[in-house]
């Protein structure tokens, strides 16, 4: 059993290529006895982008602030608080706030997708 509060979870910011004014908090892994699975949080700030890219596993996103667009295979899509999201694995993706307050959302990965 696990129970936290999110402003006690370390921010870590992303500087993996592509990234700008990204952070991501790790908020229930294996190491909380979810074995198999990870969620996590990201936070743009303002301009802020993941990298575009793809990998081998799916992942789910539920959007809980702010709004931005979700590149995914070659389509752009708005998003907002309250917008959820499926991609598949292997499937080319990037979140971008377009907004002008932060835009965070939930995503949970297999274990393998968090590193």
């Amino acid at each position: 059993m696990h129970i936290g509060n999110v402003e006690d979870i370390k921010k870590v910011h992303v500087k993996a290529s592509g990234a700008i004014n990204a952070f991501k908090q790790v908020l229930i892994n294996v190491d909380h006895g979810w074995e198999g699975w990870a969620m996590r949080l990201f936070t743009l700030g303002p301009g802020g982008q993941t990298p575009r890219h793809a990998h081998p596993w799916p992942h789910i996103n539920y959007i809980i602030a702010g709004r931005g667009i979700l590149y995914m295979d070659g389509k752009q899509h708005n998003v907002k608080e309250g917008s959820v999201a499926y991609i598949p694995d292997e499937i080319d993706h990037q979140f971008i706030n377009d907004g002008e307050k932060e835009f965070s959302f939930i995503c949970i990965v297999p274990e393998i997708g968090e590193s």
